[in-house]
């Protein structure tokens, strides 16, 4: 292992470890249909690092939910996913998160995923996929985005 590669490996070994995240300040769950998403994201040398919770404010429960995480640079062809998430095309990877019951958390996913190069800057795009491609008509569960600048801070959303 080169000393780069030991050095990425940590970084990523840390993005993976951050706990504590929080929601957006002034976020208002109160009423809304579907998961939220909150978590923490870091960007090194094209390696993105994300950790993140789904969370159910209700009023039901979803029975199974997944979340995609979509970037504003393509992937590299090869990625070490985890079990739960799989590739969707050349800039998102889908990622099972669970039932979720009303008022509480599903599982966690920690990811890193390499970009097709180094760059920057990322944004990436977190939501919901529904079943059939159906839409929530909440606005207020449009996809999150979060800008994500290489300079190996966590970004939180």
């Amino acid at each position: 292992m080169t000393g780069r590669s030991r050095v990425v490996g940590l970084w990523c070994a840390a993005v993976l470890a951050v706990g504590g995240a929080a929601p957006i300040a002034g976020a208002d769950s109160g009423g809304a249909a579907g998961p939220e998403y909150h978590g923490v994201a870091m960007l090194h040398s094209g390696v993105v690092g994300v950790r993140l919770t789904a969370s159910n404010p209700g009023p039901s429960a979803v029975p199974d939910a997944t979340v995609r995480m979509r970037w504003s640079r393509p992937l590299a062809d090869r990625q070490a996913l985890p079990a739960a998430c799989t590739r969707s095309g050349a800039d998102t990877v889908l990622c099972g998160v669970g039932a979720l019951p009303a008022g509480g958390d599903g599982a966690g996913i920690g990811l890193v995923a390499r970009l097709a190069g180094v760059s920057s800057e990322v944004w990436l795009e977190v939501d919901t996929v529904w079943r059939g491609g159906a839409a929530d008509g909440d606005r207020a569960s449009e996809p999150q985005r979060v800008l994500v600048l290489d300079t190996g801070d966590p970004y939180y959303f």
